[in-house]
């Protein structure tokens, strides 16, 4: 059996006991996985951010849209009506903005068929005509002793001529008037609430306004509104 040398043996020692060597490619084999993972936790971490952010503005955008969704329904709201009379029609724009309420309770009521065949029950030349279902004096004849001893007493401001409104005394289905200056009014704040003003027909309000009345300024001939049709445009 041959001998090994000294030298031989160690040279062997050496390689056995000393740390084996770490290659180039796998140091940038694990270089790019290290990198690879970091980026993975970047984008994940970006996309998170970024999924927070649109749900709070989408929570108000959703505020944005009810919001103006709300104020588009207001004034989606038919702006004129047309009352079509035994003489014929006028044409009145509706005040959505100074009297909301009125205005809704008149387009509810137009929809219903509330103003169908409703008669005018006075006619007060230079003053207003007054149309109701109920029967009686009504607003019409206390307003104008009223107005006779305002105007004795303080000028005060007026409500224009051509004018629509109601009494402010009751608001239900069977007594809401519909009353339509003829001239300029002493201020009735406390009686009447305008809600609209005429816009085509004014000679269909004179013709009204010139037929014969008995003592309480009932029309001697009956004269009615026979519809109210609803429009956005005219």
């Amino acid at each position: 059996m041959a001998r090994i040398k000294p030298q031989t043996l160690l040279l062997q020692s050496k390689k056995k006991k000393g740390p084996s060597r770490i290659s180039f490619a796998t140091i940038i084999l694990y270089t790019l996985v290290i990198g690879l993972i970091l980026l993975s936790l970047v984008a994940t971490f970006r996309r998170w951010s970024r999924r927070s952010a649109e749900e709070k503005g989408y929570g108000l955008k959703n505020i944005e849209v009810q919001s103006s969704e709300k104020d588009s329904k207001k004034y989606d709201l038919p702006g004129y009506a047309v009352l079509s009379t035994s003489k014929g029609d006028i044409t009145v724009e509706l005040s959505k903005d100074t009297a909301p309420g009125i205005v809704d309770k008149f387009l509810d009521l137009c929809q219903k068929g509330g103003f169908k065949s409703m008669p005018f029950q006075q006619v007060i030349k230079n003053y207003l005509i007054r149309a109701s279902n109920s029967q009686g004096a009504g607003t019409a004849e206390s307003l104008m002793s009223e107005g006779k001893l305002r105007t004795q007493l303080v000028p005060r401001s007026k409500h224009e001529a051509f004018m629509l409104g109601t009494s402010k005394r009751r608001q239900d289905d069977k007594s809401f008037e519909l009353i339509i200056t003829t001239a300029s009014l002493h201020d009735f704040a406390d009686k009447l609430i305008m809600f609209g003003r005429v816009v085509e027909g004014e000679n269909i309000i004179k013709e009204i306004e010139g037929m014969e009345t008995d003592e309480h300024y009932r029309p001697n001939s009956p004269i009615s509104i026979l519809t109210v049709t609803l429009k956005h445009e005219i």
